[in-house]
């Protein structure tokens, strides 16, 4: 479900946006969409470690460690405290 968001902008503002935005083959609407889900992306730090951790898990993998290696690993570090 998509909901309405009123904004106002200078005049000048909106026709340059509106034809950058043309230009791109885009609406006005798109580009403030777009900027505005970028702009979450940058303030959400949940999401932001979340992606983090599915990063790391992805590596880990791709360089075949695994569940029982990390346990190993966190153990070793602690003994040696």
């Amino acid at each position: 479900m998509t909901s309405q968001l009123i904004i106002r902008v200078d005049d000048e503002l909106k026709k340059k946006v509106s034809r950058f935005a043309m230009a791109e083959g885009k609406t006005a609407s798109q580009v403030v969409r777009e900027m505005l889900e970028q702009y979450v992306n940058d303030h959400d730090i949940e999401g932001y470690i979340d992606r983090l951790w599915d990063r790391i898990g992805r590596k880990m993998k791709e360089k075949g460690v695994g569940p029982d290696d990390v346990q190993q690993a966190l153990s070793d570090a602690r003994k040696s405290r």
